[in-house]
């Protein structure tokens, strides 16, 4: 029996069915590439409990409504808005966006995450955290916060600090977007199939296992270019300050290096530090649940930053790409600036 959303519903923007086995779960803001607001957090959470408790389902599948992707990210349009007015509605909506993320680490029945097209910020939090991961040729993944004077979440520091070597520091600093090869590379998925294959792989789930669907359809992916680029990114992002990575990829000689150095250099000075504190402290913490506590005290904090606010209104609100960090330069963000951000609440 399939039991679909009416087009009437109260929210239509996730859509939530039953076929065989298996229970859907589509992400339904194709205009705004399905960025996740309160209202679809709460909605999702709900469905995973009803869902993990029924022995008619066996397996949980979400993907993204349209063409262009899984999910952009977070709603960061009406972070902006709140972030101006006090903040308490985004820290309501991180709190239980962070438990959602890790519910879906611990799901007990299989959960197949379709990250086709792009998959950005709070996207990486509903996907990258799951048990079967699916990437196509169209899979754009990243975590672009430090681009609007934040940090990334939704467990962003956990899954990078866990990346070979230093991609997952190349990959928080500069906010780099990666394919489906990269993704791979970096543990962020686990399988490649074609997006052509999707329709018949997801009709399929109704009626047979994740693991042996997903023998049937994954290929080869294609190669990861990041691979290639694994000697000057393990030794210039190894040191412990923004500054001496900076100054190493620009002394490196390698080309990529300096495009890696000038893209950092367009963040917000203070969004780095913190990034790079963060990772490094989410490498020695022992789950996934205590870096989303460290995330959440670190986001919330940047409510009571300008960055954020500044950084939002230069790319979405205005989109002069031009933003006036505070402080401006990295040398000017001291140790006291990024401490706060991990201070415990009073």
């Amino acid at each position: 029996m399939i039991a679909d959303d009416a087009p009437d519903a109260p929210d239509a923007s996730v859509l939530l069915r039953t076929d065989g086995r298996a229970a859907y779960l589509t992400l339904n803001r194709p205009r705004a590439i399905n960025a996740l607001n309160h209202p679809m957090v709460n909605r999702i959470a709900g469905a995973l409990a009803a869902w993990e408790s029924d022995p008619a389902v066996a397996t949980v599948v979400i993907t993204g409504a349209g063409e262009r992707g899984l999910c952009a990210g977070g709603d960061i349009r009406s972070i902006y808005e709140d972030a101006r007015s006090g903040g308490t509605a985004s820290a309501a909506f991180w709190h239980d966006e962070y438990r959602l993320n890790a519910h879906i680490a611990r799901f007990s029945k299989p959960y197949v995450a379709v990250m086709d097209g792009i998959v950005m910020g709070g996207g990486v939090g509903v996907s990258a955290h799951g048990s079967v991961r699916v990437v196509t040729e169209r899979s754009r993944l990243a975590m672009p916060e430090t681009g609007i004077g934040f940090v990334p979440d939704v467990g962003g520091t956990w899954l990078l600090s866990r990346a070979p070597g230093e991609l997952g520091t190349h990959l928080a600093l500069t906010g780099a977007a990666v394919g489906a090869g990269d993704a791979l590379l970096c543990g962020l998925t686990d399988h490649f199939v074609p997006a052509d294959r999707l329709p018949a792989l997801l009709a399929d789930l109704a009626t047979d296992t994740a693991h042996d669907v997903l023998s049937r359809y994954a290929r080869r992916a294609p190669e990861a270019e990041l691979a290639g680029h694994r000697a000057w990114i393990d030794h210039c992002y190894a040191v412990g300050t923004v500054e001496e990575i900076i100054d190493r990829l620009f002394d490196c000689g390698e080309p990529a290096a300096k495009d890696a150095a000038e893209t950092i250099l367009a963040k917000s000075p203070l969004a780095l530090k913190v990034t790079l504190a963060a990772m490094r402290r989410a490498a020695d913490l022992g789950t996934l649940e205590e870096a989303l506590e460290q995330e959440y005290r670190v986001s919330c904090a940047a409510l009571s930053s300008p960055d954020l606010v500044e950084g939002i209104r230069a790319q979405v609100i205005d989109k002069d790409r031009s933003p006036r960090w505070s402080p401006a330069t990295l040398a000017e963000v001291t140790a006291d600036d990024v401490a706060r951000f991990f201070a415990p609440p009073i």
